[in-house]
């Protein structure tokens, strides 16, 4: 049951991802016809370039979840990294009740009334040829800390299922185990074995 609603979760904050990707593509060819317009031909246009921190927006606001869920966060991993997959998966738990958690709740919550009160006076920007509907924009801090509180729930699902030995390998240490391997073979510390049963050492060439 653990695992289905952990593959659910892993669902739902693919689909963020995947349009954080997107949303990835658009601003490079934005910031590229930018360039090409202004030292090219000289020109430019406003709304077009603050198009370009209206997807950075985007891109930060609804990465947060999915990075959680891959776990990219940066932190001090200097103890982490030693301890076992069960003790990792408890700090894990823990620092989502006590830390995520609680800030995605204050922050989301607290970011509704300035995104109702841009759409009320449908705010928009100051420069003459800006973009129009900046309430967009500031609907989706509260919108971003709301999938942030989702994929918590998910990413604390996953941790709980490493700690009760439902999954014994995390993604990460199969990753190390794949990479160790390779370099292994690449070093030639095997024998292989030819089909008519002799031995060849993996250091002859």
């Amino acid at each position: 049951m653990l695992l289905k609603l952990e593959r659910g979760f892993d669902k739902f904050a693919n689909i963020i991802g995947a349009i954080t990707a997107v949303a990835m593509v658009l601003m490079i060819l934005n910031v590229f016809y930018d360039v090409i317009m202004r030292y090219f031909f000289r020109t430019g246009s406003i709304a077009m370039q603050e198009m370009e921190w209206h997807l950075f927006s985007v891109i930060i606001l609804l990465g947060i979840a999915y990075t959680l869920k891959e776990d990219g966060h940066v932190r001090v991993d200097l103890v982490y990294d030693r301890l076992s997959s069960k003790k990792k998966a408890m700090i894990n738990m823990v620092g989502s009740i006590l830390f995520i958690l609680p800030i995605a709740i204050l922050v989301g919550i607290s970011s509704i009334d300035n995104a109702v009160e841009a759409f009320r006076s449908m705010e928009q920007s100051g420069d003459p040829g800006g973009l129009p509907y900046r309430w967009i924009v500031k609907s989706l801090i509260p919108l971003s800390f709301f999938l942030l509180i989702i994929t918590t729930i998910g990413f604390f699902i996953k941790n709980l299922n490493i700690y009760k030995g439902y999954k014994d390998f995390d993604d990460n240490f199969i990753k190390n185990e794949i990479d160790s391997l390779k370099c292994d073979l690449e070093e030639h510390k095997f024998h292989v074995v030819n089909i008519d049963g002799k031995e060849d050492k993996g250091d002859n060439k």
